[in-house]
């Protein structure tokens, strides 16, 4: 049976596995031990509510319960731009007129803005490429509404997302190559690894503070603005299915697109309510995401159960991996 539980220190061979599966772009799980190990040191630490809300990062990874391999990874970040602004590119219109030649130009233009701050984040959501199935994804990404479900108050009234940009055949950045590349002289690899492994200084010294006009840019870097990578397609589908929308923001280095839904209108969320626990054989089962609802023993699975006069019938497997008991009081979604 697969579930979803934090990770911690212990995990970070398969933390780091996932870093190097992920591939090209996927700036939330960098290549780097130190990096990744105060990563689940931090994950721990907000887990047992030492760490301060906007500060904390939560992991979490799913397990297969028969195998014990871990199949995927997901986190969820207290806030955006805490340390350092959090930049994006909005996409927006300039219109020019003269009355001398009776004419109106219309010009869409990229400007760099700094609208994040006040939000929570969703993201590294990857699975091993054989594991891709039956639900795991999104079993994977609806434990994170659940995990902010369970502390509302350490998380911001906006949740947003950042999906993976556009990559060719050849796993280059169309947006980068033709945009992002110009004004930061520097190899998409360096790039990447610089905004993890810095305090994020060179993007405010070399990113361009005027519009760009896409008119003067080429046809490829444009058509990639908010085009989501091919893996990211599923996980675009699942969040717009929750009621995320696109902002209109899209990243600085690969164009991706940035989706936020106001938090207490994410579908898990909105549809979660608490009820006490009966052991036992549901006469007419459903799947039903199922949670004990509290960040210390923060635990997920997708069991088939019932509800039943105001009580989740829940089999003795799932209620084993959750760690409760009959009577127990647990959080349950559709």
């Amino acid at each position: 049976m697969l579930f979803v539980r934090p990770a911690g220190p212990a995990d970070i061979e398969t933390l780091l596995e996932f870093a190097n599966l992920s591939g090209r772009g996927f700036t939330s799980l960098p290549e780097d031990r130190p990096t990744l190990v105060d990563a689940l040191a931090l994950s721990q630490r907000s887990f047992e509510r030492e760490a301060d809300p906007q500060s904390a990062r939560y992991i979490l990874f799913l397990e297969d319960s028969e195998t014990g391999l871990v199949d995927g990874v997901a986190a969820v970040k207290g806030s955006v731009g805490k340390d350092r602004p959090h930049f994006s590119f909005r996409m927006v219109t300039l219109s020019q007129h003269s009355n001398a030649v009776g004419t109106r130009f219309d010009h869409q233009v990229l400007l760099l803005v700094n609208e994040c701050g006040a939000c929570s984040e969703v993201g590294t959501l990857f699975l091993r490429p054989d594991r891709r199935r039956n639900g795991a994804g999104s079993l994977l990404a609806r434990s994170r509404y659940l995990l902010i479900a369970s502390a509302p108050d350490r998380f911001a009234p906006t949740i947003m997302a950042e999906l993976r940009g556009w990559f060719d055949d050849q796993d280059n950045s169309p947006f980068w190559d033709g945009i992002a590349s110009k004004f930061f002289r520097l190899s998409f690899e360096d790039a990447d690894r610089m905004i993890t492994l810095t305090d994020g200084q060179f993007i405010i010294d070399l990113a361009p503070h005027h519009p760009i006009y896409l008119e003067l840019v080429n046809g490829g870097a444009r058509d990639a603005i908010g085009k989501v990578h091919r893996h990211g397609e599923p996980a675009l589908r699942m969040l717009e299915k929750e009621g995320f929308s696109r902002s209109g923001l899209v990243d600085i280095f690969d164009g991706g697109p940035t989706m936020t839904c106001a938090r207490d209108s994410i579908a898990t969320i909105r549809n979660a309510r608490r009820l006490p626990v009966r052991i036992g054989e549901p006469a007419e089962a459903r799947p039903l995401l199922v949670t004990p609802g509290s960040l210390r023993d923060f635990r997920v699975v997708r069991a088939m159960a019932q509800v039943m006069e105001a009580m989740l019938v829940l089999p003795a497997e799932a209620a084993r991996l959750l760690g409760v008991s009959e009577g127990d009081v647990v959080t349950v979604s559709e």
